[in-house]
Parts: structure tokens; sequence; C-alpha cells
């Protein structure tokens, strides 16, 4: 797993530095600050990846925010009770949430909850780029003044605000209803916390940018190649099968020959010196970046592959020479790809068939 990164706050007020890169791009703007400037579709997006990475505590996530979402942005289905779940309220204003901003989302709730369509969640968070003002964190920690203040609320807010097509009284009934309701389950997250959060998952640089962390080491492979190695393994045999005009069976048929055998070690510390690229990828980048980066590297080398080599074992050492001086840096992982790499990911290619080395 990747290093916990550092989410860097705004300094203090100086007089401005000015470098090359202030230059080239201007001044940084702050994860707490380029919220702020998130449309309202892009703070639900940014939510939904938060929540999604705190899979410790969730099986599923789903983002309902739109027409019919009956008062529910995000919805997480608790991990340790499957039949509970916990609300992420989006809202996306120009300044601090207020008590105003919430009684029509209360009143969604128990609307809906009393009419049957979904349960009463576990908890219920508002999410927004300046957190919740005073007056309504303050609310928020005694709960039946919370309630009381619904109530109060109700005819203002709730009473033509749930639906378009009826007008909700606040008869005994439902009154009666929203007594039995536990108040406390309401709390707004602060920002800052959602963005600490942010910055360990895939999604994080793409939005606030700051670069990859460190990559881990690269892990040595095991003595004899597992059975995900099979195909690019068979590729390499057959190619020195090729160069030496006789079949090789197994890995043994190489021990007489040391620079072939030297070789095939070689390829394989390449091959995780790439699975382990891909696995790096996978934890700080957004889903398809490292395929991108192999089908990259794959239109490089196609030229190299077709050329009529004399045997197998000399494509594969001219397209791996080829792979290790491509220009790739355009790439968001090129910061990370090492000469390894780049050899390991054409034997990735021909792991996943992709690549033949004997025509």
């Amino acid at each position: 797993m990747s290093k916990v990164k550092t989410v860097p706050i705004p300094p203090p007020q100086t007089s401005m530095i000015i470098s090359a890169g202030t230059v080239a791009s201007g001044q940084p703007v702050y994860p707490i600050d380029r919220i702020k400037l998130f449309s309202a579709s892009d703070w639900e997006q940014f939510i939904q990846e938060w929540v999604d990475s705190l899979r410790s505590n969730y099986i599923s996530v789903e983002k309902c925010a739109g027409a019919g979402d009956m008062g529910r942005d995000i919805v997480a289905i608790c991990a340790d009770q499957p039949n509970a779940w916990d609300n992420y309220q989006c809202k996306h204003y120009k300044t601090s949430l207020q008590p105003s901003h919430i009684w029509v989302e209360l009143g969604k709730l128990i609307y809906y909850t009393r009419r049957g369509d979904f349960t009463y969640p576990r908890r219920y968070y508002f999410v927004a780029p300046l957190g919740a003002g005073t007056t309504l964190s303050n609310l928020f920690r005694n709960p039946e003044r919370l309630r009381a203040n619904f109530f109060d609320s109700w005819d203002k807010h709730c009473r033509n605000g749930i639906t378009s097509t009826a007008t909700i009284e606040l008869d005994e009934e439902l009154k009666s209803y929203i007594e039995t309701l536990d108040f406390s389950i309401f709390e707004a997250v602060p920002p800052l916390r959602i963005i600490e959060e942010h910055a360990n998952t895939r999604w994080h640089v793409t939005r606030f940018g700051g670069g990859l962390p460190q990559r881990p080491p690269v892990e040595a492979p095991p003595e004899q190649p597992t059975e995900t190695e099979a195909n690019y393994v068979r590729a390499l045999l057959d190619a020195y099968g090729d160069y030496l005009k006789r079949y090789l069976r197994t890995i043994d048929d190489l021990l007489t020959e040391k620079d072939l055998n030297d070789h095939f070690g070689d390829s394989r510390l390449e091959f995780y010196s790439a699975e382990s690229l891909r696995m790096f990828s996978r934890d700080t980048l957004p889903q398809g970046e490292f395929e991108k980066l192999q089908d990259e590297l794959h239109g490089g080398i196609k030229d190299e592959i077709r050329y009529d080599f004399e045997n197998g074992y000399l494509r594969v050492l001219a397209v791996v020479k080829t792979a290790r001086s491509l220009q790739l840096s355009s790439h968001a992982l090129i910061s990370q790809v090492t000469v390894r790499d780049r050899g390991g990911i054409c034997h990735q290619l021909a792991n996943d068939k992709k690549v033949k080395w004997v025509k």
C-alpha cells in the first residue's frame, strides 16, 4: 500500500514567491480552496470517491443524486450491519451550512421513511466545502433542540418543499412518528477531514495535483515461476528454442545455456517490476491508467516486432531495447517508470498474448 500522503494547507499570507513554476502555472490552489470551485456535480463525484475509499466500513457505495433520489445523494451499505445504511448528503454553497439548508432534507427523510420507501439510516452526514456554521454545529450537538427547531421550521421549509405533488401537513400522527426517530444521527463532516482521507485514494492526484507518492520497493520474484507467468515464460522458451534450433520443454533446459539463463532471470525481474507498477497505479490513479501506458508502449514497439529477425530471441532483445528508449513523457506514471518496467511491460504483453516473439 502506498505511503500516506500529507495534504498541503495554505501557508500564512506573506509576500508572493515567484518561481519558474509560478510563472508557468500561477500560484498553487490548495485543496481546501479548490473544492470551493467545484461544480455541484463535481462535488458529488468527489464525495463518492471519498466514501468509496472507506471500504472497511461499507459493502457498497452508490450515488443516487438526481431526480427521484428522495433526498439521498450517496448511499453506503454498512459492512457490520448489512441491513443498515449511511447517507452522505452533498451541499455545495458559497457559505457554510445553515439550519435553513437542511430542513427540507430532513423533511424528505421523514416523509419517505414513514411511507416505507427505505429505512431510517444509521448515520446521516451533511458534506459541504465550508462545513457547517456555528448555529448548525450547535444544533447537531443537541439532538432534541434540533428536533424542536425542525418542528418550528416545518411550515416554512417542508410543508410544500418535500414534493411538488402534495402538501405535507405536520399533523399529530406525523409528529408522533418524528418523535420516535433518533435525531443524533445527523452531523456535518469537516471538509479538511474529507480531503485528508481522499488523499489516500487513487483519484486524489488527478483532482488536486501534487505528484504521485513514493513507489514501494519491488519485491523479488519467487524462485520458481508461478501460474500467472505461464504465457510469457512459454513465449521466452520458444524464442530461446528458435535461437538454439531445438525445443525447450521447461526452464530446466536453460541450465546449460548461461547467457539465456541470465536473460531469463533478468526478464522475470522486469516482469515483476512492471507488475509492481501496475499495483502502484491501481492504488494511486483512476482505473485504466496503467492499461493506457501498456497500450502506448505497445504502439511504440509494433514496428520492431514486425521486423524480419533471424530468430525470436533476437526479436526479444531488439523490442525490449526499443521499449527502453520510447518517449512516454505525456503519461501520468512517467515519473515512476523505470528501465525494468519498460522491459517488463513487453513481457506483460506477451503474457496477455498480445505480443509473439516467434513468427
